[in-house]
């Protein structure tokens, strides 16, 4: 492909990029015919909705034809607009080779034929996966630690894992405890039952056996002396 064939795919760039394709002006009057440069507007998956303040990336392909291109590889370089605010996911000065790198099998694929279109379609694909791929590890970093405040919440509520251990230690105390219930209660029950034999027993006792245990003695006593009665004489008479 010699200059004419160059100059026909630049005007063929130009009808596809009316207001993207910029051919450079320099003291050689030849380099106006074999430099321009492309620029390339990024998509970085915003919606139209987004009310973000900053515009969408935009990046510059600098084409450089070679005297045997397509023959040989167009020189190549990326660069970003004069001025441009630094893109939280893109910094050409970091990316520029990865992003050069990205063209590499394509200029291979396509020598000896027109690769320029091709060339910045896949520039841009390369440039927008790039993007992407860090807002989906942002996104993850994000995600993982929601996930994990969530579990430290939940934990907040659930009680501890039940193994075959803390269970066999769980019943071992329930079933001491219901022991020592019973029991209680069971002690509880006989006391009970003493003191209403007790009580009972003492119902059933007469006159006699309250006065040889000395339970009404002395109430007897005041009674009788009292009523003027002898205790001696009642004893000798009983």
């Amino acid at each position: 492909m010699g200059t004419e064939d160059q100059q026909e795919e630049r005007e063929v760039l130009e009808s596809i990029f009316p207001d993207e394709i910029t051919v450079l002006i320099a003291s050689r009057a030849d380099v106006s015919e074999t430099e321009f440069r492309i620029l390339v507007k990024l998509d970085d998956g915003r919606h139209e909705d987004d009310e973000s303040e900053e515009e969408q990336p935009t990046i510059i392909l600098n084409v450089q034809y070679p005297p045997n291109y397509p023959d040989e590889a167009p020189r190549l370089d990326i660069t970003q607009p004069p001025n441009a605010p630094k893109h939280i996911y893109l910094d050409i000065q970091e990316d520029k080779s990865r992003l050069l790198s990205s063209l590499t099998e394509t200029i291979e694929e396509n020598l000896g034929m027109a690769m320029i279109f091709t060339l910045v379609t896949v520039l841009k694909d390369s440039a927008e996966l790039l993007i992407t791929e860090r807002q989906n590890a942002k996104q993850a970093l994000a995600d993982m630690a929601a996930a994990k405040l969530e579990e430290e919440e939940n934990k907040k509520f659930q009680g501890e894992a039940v193994t075959r251990e803390s269970f066999l230690a769980w019943r071992n105390r329930f079933y001491k405890e219901q022991e020592d219930g019973d029991k209680k209660a069971q002690e509880d029950k006989e006391l009970e039952d003493k003191k209403a034999r007790v009580k009972k027993e003492e119902k059933k006792m007469t006159g006699r056996e309250l006065w040889e245990k000395g339970l009404v003695g002395k109430v007897e006593d005041e009674d009788d002396e009292e009523d003027g009665v002898d205790i001696e004489k009642l004893k000798i008479a009983s």
